[in-house]
């Protein structure tokens, strides 16, 4: 990465130097939203739902490029190589930007140092489902059947130290139980694989299991958040129904190569932050189950440290490695 930052600081200069009338001018070209998961997970979704909007504002096309891999290392990588012009946006989740520097010590980006916080877009809903084989209806009734089949009762996750796994393990310390971890390359597949009836649970985006909740395809056992989910308001709490004081809200946020120009910041948050205002964006993400944020870059900063340092203890706690 010294190399890296090296290449930055060359192309910074010249745009500290056309700043702020450049800032004022972007974008000339098309702009990109990297994803590090598969189309069809929670950040790919949330991503398509901003694009064509940022797009009618700038003029250009904004595509959603996703870059699939090593638990989300890949895509993060690519976004924080690439040129600090403003171009090249990344849909950062709570483990790209927070978790997975704790769980990978020789990854080769630190997000605090090599990305630049926008705006945390959305607090993210998360439920437990369970496909319609498992014989539970509520969240009790699973807690009963983990302890007497321990770990037989299977889970899929995003991969190692992601939020869903993250959840599973945080249950599996306060409830006193050992579901056994699955590991895909993505929500989207781990999904996939529960429809199918491969596995048996979930711990995932509520943005991405609502349309399959609702069609009976898998059940919905509790909503991991503090509160219920107007969207379900008849799902409980697992805080509520079975595990005292047991919370996990997931967050995805928008983030820019480090080094790019404060006043490049302030324009691409300021669209950013229009787009999420939108009725119409503001609704269709609420109704898929997240609750929208648009925080200021220095709000997200703040906020993507405190969930580095509450999760980080947690990954040491219940000694998570990555796979």
């Amino acid at each position: 990465m010294t190399r890296l930052r090296s290449a930055k600081s060359l192309g910074l200069g010249a745009l500290l130097l056309a700043s702020p009338a450049w800032a004022q001018t972007f974008p000339t070209k098309p702009v990109r939203i990297i994803v590090a998961f598969p189309a069809g997970g929670g950040t790919d979704i949330v991503a398509r739902v901003l694009a064509p909007k940022l797009a009618e504002y700038w003029g250009h096309q904004v595509l959603v490029d996703n870059r699939v891999g090593a638990s989300g290392t890949i895509g993060t990588e690519i976004a924080a190589r690439a040129a600090p012009d403003g171009y090249t946006l990344f849909m950062g989740t709570m483990g790209n930007l927070s978790v997975n520097k704790h769980l990978y010590p020789k990854m080769a980006v630190d997000p605090p140092r090599d990305l630049t916080p926008l705006t945390q877009v959305v607090a993210v809903h998360f439920v437990m489902v369970a496909h319609p084989s498992v014989p539970v209806n509520n969240m009790k009734e699973l807690i009963a059947l983990a302890k007497r089949l321990p770990g037989q009762i299977t889970y899929g996750s995003s991969g190692p130290g992601g939020a869903p796994h993250l959840a599973a393990e945080l249950m599996n310390k306060m409830a006193g139980i050992k579901l056994a971890h699955i590991p895909y390359k993505g929500s989207a597949i781990s999904m996939q694989d529960l429809l199918g009836g491969q596995i048996m649970l979930s711990f995932d985006s509520l943005l991405q299991y609502l349309q399959h909740i609702r069609a009976g395809k898998v059940k919905a056992l509790g909503m991991l958040g503090k509160t219920r989910t107007p969207t379900l308001p008849d799902v409980p709490t697992i805080d509520e129904s079975a595990i005292p004081g047991f919370e996990l809200t997931n967050w995805f946020g928008l983030v820019l190569p480090g080094g790019t120009p404060p006043e490049l910041v302030r324009r691409i948050h300021g669209d950013v932050k229009k787009a999420l205002s939108v009725p119409e964006i503001h609704d269709k993400i609420t109704t898929m189950g997240a609750s929208v944020v648009g925080s200021t870059p220095e709000q997200f900063g703040a906020f993507m440290r405190s969930e580095s340092d509450k999760w980080g203890k947690l990954i040491v706690d219940a000694k998570i490695q990555a796979q």
